[in-house]
């Protein structure tokens, strides 16, 4: 594709993604009088400043100090019956991650990922992740301030784990860019996560056209979208350290569950006359695209993996819950969370 016609594509496909992902924020009505602090530390320093019920005995928010992020942060939770912070078992837990321009409230105000939890004997994690894109930002080659790996693998992880009772049989799903988000910390971090599934993550960052689609949408955030990555072409090596199709080798042994739209037609949960231009057609057409590219590259390696490439469809929350519906049972039986 010529390259002004990539950039009008771009344009479109920027937009797309923000207005997919943003949806009107949850109010929680009635709050729980916040709980005292745990005192148990991250490895780099990083506290809970605190943590309040949102529903007793079943959710709760945690605020955490952070310094990878130089902010505080918070972490939603959705917890078991059985659960209690002063237990001597952990449980086995749910990484949850979400959509570019979007918050920790986006699972629980988007599905109904609480009442399949409710189901099981688990815990559900849900990180803030902002318009972070999973990484440890490049900022020019000096690092530093966000650092949304360092994060959601080191800071939410360890103060879940050494303060409220979180297990090490993990598993990790996200949607758009939080699939992304799932892949990559699966592959950076082998064998952490038992099972990673992907809801429309754009999975080969360098396949044509997904740089650009990558860092317009940065722009249209208001970031330099220079400083994640850095340059894709001076800087490839960086984005091929976070590119789920470079790293899929590390992969093996990890469950993998990706699925997507390609074709930019209507699915069966849109008015089939819809514009062929609607931004969240044009989205998933890169979306499908990269994720055929992921496919095949772990079929190259002799991977094994559950692929649902559906065709048809918009980027945009019917079909990620539809996805997670068919592979929730799946997830807790990688992870040992048994039926309540």
């Amino acid at each position: 594709m010529p390259a002004r016609s990539w950039r009008r594509l771009t344009r479109r496909v920027g937009a797309v993604t923000a207005a997919a992902l943003i949806g009107p924020l949850a109010v929680t009505a009635a709050v729980q009088p916040a709980q005292a602090a745990p005192d148990r530390r991250a490895s780099n320093g990083a506290t809970v400043a605190g943590w309040t019920w949102l529903q007793k005995g079943s959710s709760f928010d945690v605020t955490i100090n952070s310094k990878a992020l130089g902010t505080q942060k918070k972490v939603r939770v959705l917890v078991p019956k059985t659960w209690r912070q002063n237990a001597l078992r952990t449980w086995p837990v749910l990484y949850a991650f979400h959509g570019g321009r979007d918050n920790h409230t986006s699972w629980t105000r988007s599905t109904d990922i609480e009442g399949l939890a409710r189901k099981y004997d688990v815990m559900v994690v849900m990180p803030a992740g902002d318009n972070g894109s999973y990484t440890d930002w490049w900022n020019g080659g000096r690092g530093g301030i966000p650092m949304w790996e360092t994060f959601h693998m080191l800071e939410v992880r360890e103060l879940m784990e050494r303060n409220f009772r979180a297990g090490g049989a993990r598993a990790c799903m996200g949607n758009s860019s939080g699939g992304q988000g799932c892949i990559t910390y699966a592959a950076r971090y082998p064998r952490t996560f038992r099972h990673a599934a992907s809801f429309s993550g754009p999975l080969s960052l360098l396949a044509p056209g997904i740089p650009a689609l990558l860092m317009y949408t940065m722009l249209g955030s208001g970031s330099d979208p220079y400083a994640v990555y850095g340059d894709p072409l001076l800087n490839r090596a960086n984005w091929r350290a976070h590119d789920p199709t470079s790293l899929a080798e590390r992969l093996r042994g990890t469950k993998l569950y990706i699925s997507s739209a390609t074709t930019g037609r209507p699915g069966p949960f849109e008015n089939p006359n819809m514009a062929p231009w609607d931004i969240g057609l044009l989205s998933e057409v890169g979306v499908g695209y990269s994720n055929r590219v992921f496919l095949n590259r772990l079929r190259q390696l002799n991977i094994p993996v559950t692929a649902h490439i559906y065709g048809d469809g918009r980027h945009s929350w019917a079909y990620w819950i539809r996805e997670v519906n068919t592979v929730w049972p799946s997830l807790m039986q990688s992870i040992g969370a048994r039926r309540l």
